[in-house]
């Protein structure tokens, strides 16, 4: 990560902190488009559409994250919550059952 990348994520982290989650996502954006890779950059991004309720988005990014590390937790769990807010409750428990597998824990059905 460069020295400016740092500085973004800084200020990325800060405003997400701070419930500024559309002003974390441009940061975050900024910094995906010059590493793309970057799945903890990705991951923050997910989570500020999710919680700025940029639905679509947040999804958007969660397949991207899930094509670059099918086995990441967090990011199947936000999938799921994200699709329950979609209203997409099929593909919702797709997720939560995958990440119960992963797990091992039944819990993430939430039931």
């Amino acid at each position: 990560m460069s020295e400016l990348d740092g500085l973004r994520w800084a200020m990325a982290e800060e405003r997400f902190a701070g419930r500024d989650y559309r002003g974390a996502a441009r940061l975050l954006a900024e910094i995906l488009g010059d590493d793309p890779g970057n799945v903890s950059a990705r991951l923050l991004l997910a989570r500020s559409h999710f919680h700025a309720a940029r639905l679509t988005r947040a999804y958007d990014e969660c397949v991207v994250l899930l094509e670059q590390d099918p086995t990441e937790p967090y990011a199947r769990l936000l999938m799921a919550r994200t699709c329950e807010r979609l209203n997409r409750p099929v593909e919702a428990r797709a997720h939560r059952r995958l990440l119960a597998i992963m797990s091992g824990d039944d819990a993430v059905f939430g039931e």
